[in-house]
C-alpha cells in the first residue's frame, strides 16, 4: 500500500510541474502585454521629440534626454497642478471617510422608521450612471457661484452611496457587546461612533479611502468642466498642455503622463490588498 501510494504522488508531479509552468507562462505574457506600453511610455519621455515617430522604431533611445523632465516644469505650472490635485484627492477621501461612515454608523447601529427604505434608495443610485448627474450637478455649481474653485471639485464628491455601503456592511460585522458596555457606562453615541467603531473598521475605512484616492486622482471629465483657468486645473487637465491643434510634444507629454501616473502606481503597490478586502466587504450580509 505504502508503494503505490509513494508511485501515485511521484507520477503526478510531472503533470503538476508542467501545470505550473504552463501557467506561470502565461502570466507572463500576460503581464509583459501590460508592461510594454508602460516601458514605451518612458522610452518615449527620454526621446527627442524628431525620433518619436521614426521608422524602425527603437525601442531603446540613441540618446537619453533627461531633460525633459525639467521641460515639463518649464512648460507648465506642473507644481500648481500637482497641489491642486493633492489638495482635492485628499479633501475628498477624508470627506468620503467622514460623512460615509457617520451615515453608514446611523444606518448600521440606529435603526429608525424607514431607515430600510432609505437605504435601498441609497443603493438605487449607484444603477445610475454618473453622466446622467454630470449636468444636473454643473448647473446646480453653476448657480452657487463655484465654477472654476475648490468647492466645485470637492464638495459633489464628498460621500457616496458606495461608500455607506461598504462601511455599513463592515459595522454589521463588528459585535454590539462592546457598544452595551459602553452605553451602560455612559458613553454618548458619538463617542461610541469615534472610538470604538471607527478604531475597528480600520481595514474597510482604508480600503474606502484607497478607491476613493484612485477615483478622484485619475478624474478627467469634472475637473475640466467646472475649471476655466490654469490655475485650477489638476494634473489629467493639465496633461492637455501639451497638446495643441495641430501638434503634440509627445516627450512631455509621456513624460508628464508617467509623473501622474507614479503616485497611482505607489498607492496601488502598497494598498493592493485593501482591493481585495473591498470585494469581500461588499459580499458581506447586513
Amino acid at each position: 500500500m505504502t508503494s503505490t501510494g509513494d508511485s501515485s504522488r511521484k507520477t503526478a508531479k510531472p503533470g503538476q510541474l508542467f501545470a505550473d509552468i504552463f501557467t506561470y507562462a502565461v502570466l507572463g505574457i500576460v503581464s509583459l502585454t501590460m508592461l510594454v506600453p508602460f516601458l514605451w511610455m518612458i522610452s518615449t519621455s527620454l526621446k527627442p521629440e524628431y525620433s518619436v515617430f521614426e521608422f524602425p522604431p527603437k525601442f531603446i533611445p540613441s540618446s537619453w534626454l533627461f531633460e525633459n523632465y525639467m521641460s515639463i516644469f518649464k512648460a507648465a505650472p506642473f507644481l500648481r497642478f500637482l497641489y491642486n490635485t493633492v489638495f482635492v484627492t485628499m479633501s475628498v477621501v477624508i470627506g468620503q471617510v467622514i460623512f460615509c461612515s457617520l451615515a453608514a454608523y446611523a444606518f448600521a447601529r440606529l435603526p429608525f422608521k424607514g431607515s430600510n427604505a432609505i437605504f435601498v434608495l441609497f443603493l438605487a443610485t449607484m444603477m445610475i450612471p454618473s453622466q446622467v448627474t454630470t449636468i444636473p450637478t454643473y448647473v446646480m455649481i453653476y448657480k452657487f457661484h463655484w465654477l472654476d474653485t475648490y468647492a466645485a471639485q470637492i464638495i459633489p464628491f464628498l460621500s457616496s452611496a458606495y461608500g455607506i455601503f461598504l462601511l455599513k456592511q463592515f459595522f454589521h460585522s463588528l459585535p454590539k457587546e462592546t457598544e452595551d458596555a459602553a452605553r451602560i457606562d455612559g458613553c454618548s453615541e458619538f463617542r461610541i461612533y469615534w472610538n470604538i467603531i471607527l478604531p475597528l473598521s480600520q481595514p474597510a475605512i482604508a480600503t474606502l479611502s484607497v478607491f476613493t484616492f484612485m477615483g478622484v486622482w485619475t478624474d478627467f471629465l469634472w475637473p475640466m468642466l467646472v475649471t476655466n483657468t490654469v490655475e485650477m486645473r489638476t494634473l489629467e487637465v493639465g496633461l492637455s498642455v501639451f497638446r495643441n491643434q495641430y501638434t503634440t510634444n509627445w516627450p512631455l507629454q509621456m513624460g508628464a503622463s508617467l509623473l501622474v501616473i507614479f503616485p497611482v502606481l505607489l498607492v496601488f503597490l502598497f494598498t493592493q490588498r485593501y482591493f481585495v478586502q473591498g470585494i469581500s466587504l461588499t459580499g458581506m450580509k447586513g
